[in-house]
């Protein structure tokens, strides 16, 4: 989970390797919200927090599923 007081935004984007642009598609708002929630002009509905934090479990299934497939040599 991420801890209020980061940035938000920046911090997602950078560690999930996407652009603002990605993740604004990716939640379905507009890339000015998202500049908006980046740079503390308005703030990030509590409900796009929870969908950031559901990236960050995707994205944490989605390295265990590659790291299990690759040591078992199968494709999963």
């Amino acid at each position: 989970m991420i801890e209020e007081s980061e940035n938000i935004v920046k911090k997602t984007c950078r560690e999930l390797g996407i652009s603002q642009k990605e993740l604004a598609e990716i939640m379905g708002v507009t890339t000015r919200t998202l500049t908006n929630w980046s740079n503390g002009t308005i703030e990030i509905p509590k409900l796009a927090i929870n969908y950031i934090d559901m990236l960050y479990m995707q994205q944490e299934y989605l390295n265990l599923k590659n790291s299990i497939s690759a040591s078992l040599n199968i494709k999963l």
